[in-house]
């Protein structure tokens, strides 16, 4: 461990009191990284090598908090619960973040300044609509927004007023709650469930010290382990002396990393990106296509039916990725149905959609789709095209940007991160022109 004053080495002192293990292979360092502090290598690793331990006693949950919910009375408990299911994390973090004797003050010291988060949700509204026009970021954000202003006013605040022992007066803003739930939406992780677990509710969010200083990439090179005692992060394949390591949030696409962490990973390296084509725009495209009054109203019963069978709905979308449809029963079913003759609906209506054996053309893949019927393609391409038309912003212009590092590097923060997302979800769109045509 480091020694010495400054936050850093009494952070990793605290660890040390605390039962968290590093390896003396990695260091934890603000130079060297992609964005703020990270882990680097110090020696080569190995795949498998383990890199650090947590103790569960070290991790900030709502279990380990000072704030004791399992005393609460249970008509209290009951009414902490929300759609989001953050809500006595968030609690937890409020009170310890402002308590000067909280056994994370040493933790939270190594929090970026909770005023310098630049989550979308953080952006003018007019910004927000202006660069990520299209890209799912907005709509995101205003659910988001409504979200956190019901839960603040319906939960929070009636909590806190009751606690005033735990939550002084005037502690708990709006405005630092918003701060808050970005810190949990961009630092936190979620224990998986086990697999006899699966039908019951997600674990909640815990905020997990060391492990939330390693940055993410799609191509990552280390995972977060969840052991009965302790969580480990282990390397995944080896790291040479002086690289990052990186951990994975998940298979995030920019728009998603934009939204819950304030970055995009630049173009191409986001092998998990995708654009999505919404539901509706579909529908659009096929009453685009149809000629006469009685085709329109045969794709609206047409639609209709879709809905009924659950395959699509007015605010659902189809998720493309680079190598295939991540959505791909539902958008074969659209297309299906869509484009089948319409004898062949009326019998298909008839029977309620498919036989169980039949999986005809449920395979969406850069391969598959070149081999699709003509007028299934041709819907995929009217679909992407109209997807094309919801941005603002112009593909050859992007591409001119990236081409000229100067230019490029002129662009703020906030403008070089939406232009990643706008860029790679025209990309994939672009290529699934290509595949249709």
């Amino acid at each position: 461990f480091e020694e010495g004053a400054g936050p850093l080495p009494a952070f990793l002192r605290w660890c040390r009191r605390a039962g968290l293990q590093l390896s003396p292979k990695v260091t934890v360092s603000r130079v060297g990284t992609v964005s703020g502090y990270g882990m680097l290598a110090r020696e080569d690793l190995q795949g498998g090598e383990l890199l650090f331990t947590v103790p569960r006693a070290a991790l900030l949950s709502q279990h380990t908090t000072s704030i004791r919910f399992g005393s609460c009375r249970c008509a209290e408990r009951q009414a902490l619960k929300s759609q989001s299911g953050w809500v006595p994390l968030l609690l937890a973090l409020l009170h310890e973040y402002q308590a000067s004797d909280s056994p994370w003050h040493h933790y939270f010291s190594l929090w970026p300044d909770l005023n310098d988060l630049d989550h979308p949700m953080f952006w003018p509204k007019e910004e927000r609509g202006r660069l990520l026009q299209g890209t799912g970021v907005p709509e995101a954000v205003e659910k988001d927004l409504a979200n956190i202003s019901h839960e603040y006013s319906s939960i929070v605040l009636p909590f806190t007023e009751a606690h005033p022992d735990l939550f002084p007066a005037g502690s708990c803003s709006l405005e630092l709650y918003c701060r808050l739930v970005a810190v949990v939406m961009a630092y936190s992780f979620q224990e998986p469930l086990e697999e006899e677990e699966e039908d019951e509710e997600p674990n909640p969010p815990l905020m997990v010290p060391v492990a939330d200083i390693l940055n993410h990439v799609a191509n990552h090179n280390a995972n977060l382990e969840y052991a009965p005692e302790c969580l480990r992060m282990v390397a995944t394949r080896p790291i040479p002396k002086g690289h990052e390591i990186f951990n994975t949030y998940g298979q995030m696409a920019n728009w998603q990393l934009v939204h819950m962490y304030g970055f995009a990973e630049p173009y191409p390296g986001n092998t998990d990106d995708t654009a999505d084509i919404q539901m509706v725009t579909v529908r659009a495209a096929a009453l685009q296509g149809a000629e006469t009054e009685a085709e329109r109203q045969s794709v609206r019963e047409r639609w209709d039916f879709l809905c009924q069978l659950e395959m699509v709905g007015e605010e659902g979308a189809f998720v493309i990725g680079w190598e295939e449809v991540l959505t791909e029963e539902e958008l074969s079913a659209t297309l299906k149905v869509l484009c089948m003759p319409d004898e062949e609906f009326r019998e298909f209506k008839e029977h309620e959609g498919w036989e169980e054996d039949d999986d005809d053309g449920l395979n969406l893949t850069s391969e598959s789709i070149p081999k699709l019927k003509a007028s299934w393609r041709k819907l995929l391409r009217d679909s992407a095209l109209l997807t094309l038309r919801s941005y603002a912003t112009d593909l050859k212009a992007e591409q001119d940007l990236l081409g000229d590092p100067a230019a490029y590097a002129r662009l703020g923060p906030r403008e070089r991160q939406a232009l990643q997302v706008r860029y790679g979800q025209k990309m994939i769109l672009h290529r699934l022109l290509e595949l249709a045509s």
